[in-house]
């Protein structure tokens, strides 16, 4: 995978952790898989889906009782990232805090990524 010995490929704050856990829980999967997808204003967006099982392939990130699966496709887009969860007035959700966006859209759903690393 991409990641550098003795460090994960990503981090959650313990707000973050503490809400995976307690979806896990109501919902009764092993873990969260998190990967990227083309779509969105700004080129790719976010994806995040309850799984039962990690791929053989998911690089797993286990923080404080929270169980996150990165997706083969999605790991050198997400190396460094932390992940967040924050409540406000108006709505609630994970934040991503990654090194490797260069741009977002407006809404926050939509990212563009370092160009060096979707280069072929």
């Amino acid at each position: 995978m991409f990641g550098i010995p003795g460090k994960q490929a990503i981090t959650m704050t313990r707000t973050a952790s503490a809400q995976i856990v307690k979806l896990m829980a109501s919902k009764g999967h092993a873990g969260l898989r998190i990967g990227v997808k083309k779509g969105g204003c700004a080129g790719m967006e976010y994806t995040m889906e309850y799984v039962d099982e990690a791929d053989p392939n998911d690089e797993v990130v286990e923080q404080d009782g929270a169980r996150v699966m990165i997706a083969p496709m999605a790991q050198m887009f997400l190396f460094g990232t932390e992940i967040d969860y924050e409540t406000t007035l108006l709505e609630s959700g994970f934040r991503f805090n990654n090194p490797n966006v260069t741009e977002a859209c407006g809404c926050g759903e939509s990212i563009k990524f370092d160009e060096t690393l979707t280069a072929k």
